[in-house]
């Protein structure tokens, strides 16, 4: 039990250290795509480093919702760094706490409060990327249920850790068409929930065409710093969902060395940059919705998750 509690520990560490690279990655790749030099691979720890070190100008009429919301934030991914498999294939210590709807439900609490402390600031701008992100949130949390309950049907639980291995272990399960379009879903959900093309473009620095970026326009220093990583740890855990429970095993530890489990670290990692290479070329191929056409978007995800779960009945 202490060396799983340890192996837990080292997966919250890597989500925290790597989480930034991903990002960095994802934007440099980006600017790539565009024929344009582009940032730093490492440019949002420089982003971090820097704003943990600058002051943090907090408005006299915001409420503590305003000043809570970057612990929240920031904790709610390492808490659901403890549900799911990001090294390991076996149950780790604290792994049955929850299942996949709890750390779902986990991950919207920071999306609420960062919403609430956006309407608090009564900064304009804040509000409208709040109803917006509510919208979207709307229009994703049916697609979230139908595709919990495809897992739940086809594997008996909805414990991570079981789905993996009702999944994705028998190769013959993984091209079933119910499997297939319950990846093609999940991956447009996490499209829409990390905020990227179509559904919103994170480079856009237009205040009325903002979506998550809006949210925290006020926030600067330690405050923006903690939203800033908190927000790359949802992305990194979100990946490790998608590639380790739905898609592939491939590169977890199975067993309980440390030597192996630390092996896992850059096979993990060549996975996500994987998912990265199909996310780029999905956000340099498409255009921005226009925010009428998002709920095109999401329902185009809901009636595919809707159409795994037929597949699978029949």
């Amino acid at each position: 039990m202490t060396h799983r509690l340890l192996f837990n520990i080292l997966q919250v560490l890597v989500v925290m250290a790597f989480a930034p690279l991903v990002k960095g990655v994802l934007n440099r790749l980006k600017e790539r795509i565009l024929s344009q030099r582009g940032p730093s691979i490492f440019q949002p720890y420089f982003d971090i480093w820097k704003l943990f070190h600058k002051d943090e100008v907090v408005s006299e009429r915001s409420s503590w919702i305003f000043r809570i919301t970057p612990y929240i934030v920031f904790v709610t991914p390492i808490f659901v760094t403890l549900l799911i498999p990001v090294l390991t294939s076996y149950p780790l210590f604290l792994a049955f706490m929850a299942d996949m709807l709890g750390g779902g439900f986990i991950l919207a609490l920071g999306g609420f409060f960062t919403a609430l402390a956006a309407i608090d600031t009564a900064n304009p701008y804040g509000p409208m990327g709040a109803s917006r992100t509510r919208m979207v949130g709307f229009l994703a949390e049916p697609v979230f249920m139908i595709v919990f309950f495809t897992v739940s049907f086809v594997a008996g639980s909805t414990i991570p850790y079981i789905v993996q291995q009702h999944w994705v272990t028998p190769m013959a399960n993984f091209f079933q068409p119910a499997h297939v379009l319950l990846m093609l879903s999940f991956l447009m959900l996490i499209i829409a929930e990390t905020g990227s093309i179509p559904v919103d473009s994170p480079s856009g620095h237009f205040e009325l065409a903002m979506v998550d970026e809006s949210k925290v326009l006020e926030y600067s220093g330690r405050g923006a710093a903690l939203m800033k990583w908190g927000s790359c740890m949802k992305s990194f855990v979100l990946f490790c969902i998608f590639l380790n429970v739905l898609v592939s095993p491939w590169g977890l530890a199975r067993g309980e060395n440390i030597a192996e489990v630390i092996l896992a670290v850059p096979l993990v990692l060549a996975k996500i940059l994987a998912l990265i290479l199909v996310l780029v070329v999905i956000e340099s191929s498409l255009a921005k919705l226009r925010l009428f056409r998002i709920p095109e978007f999401l329902g185009a995800a809901f009636v595919t998750s809707v159409a795994a779960v037929i597949t699978k009945l029949l």
